[in-house]
C-alpha cells in the first residue's frame, strides 16, 4: 500500500528505539498494533458496506428498467388494440354497395 520496505521498517524502528527507550517500546508498539487493526476492520466494514450499497442500487436500476420495459410493451399492445378499433378496416358491405350499383342496370334492363 505505501511500499515501504525492509529497510524502511528497520529504519523506523531504530528511530523509535532511540526516541522512547526501550522500556516503553512494546507497550507503543502493542497500542501501534491495536490501532491498525482498528483502522483495517473500519475501512473493511466501510468498503462493505459500499459494496453492498452500490449491489443494490444496481439492483434497483435493473428492476426500474425491467419494470420501464414492461411498460412500454403494454403501452405498444395498447396502441394496437386502440389503432385497430379507431381505424376503419375494409368491409365488404361497402364493396358490396358499389358492385351493386355497377350491377343494377346490367340486371335490370329498362324497356
Amino acid at each position: 500500500m505505501f511500499d515501504i520496505g525492509f529497510s524502511e521498517l528497520l529504519l523506523i524502528a531504530l528511530v523509535a528505539l532511540v526516541v522512547l527507550g526501550p522500556e516503553r517500546l512494546p507497550g507503543a508498539v502493542r497500542t501501534a498494533s491495536l490501532w491498525i487493526g482498528r483502522l483495517k476492520r473500519s475501512f473493511s466494514a466501510i468498503k462493505a458496506e459500499v459494496e453492498r450499497e452500490i449491489g443494490a442500487d444496481e439492483i434497483r436500476r435493473q428492476l426500474h428498467n425491467e419494470q420501464i420495459l414492461e411498460l412500454e410493451r403494454e403501452m405498444k399492445a395498447m396502441q394496437q388494440s386502440v389503432s385497430s378499433l379507431v381505424e376503419p378496416e375494409p368491409s365488404t358491405p361497402s364493396a358490396n354497395t358499389n358492385n351493386s350499383a355497377s350491377a343494377s342496370p346490367d340486371k335490370n334492363p329498362q324497356p
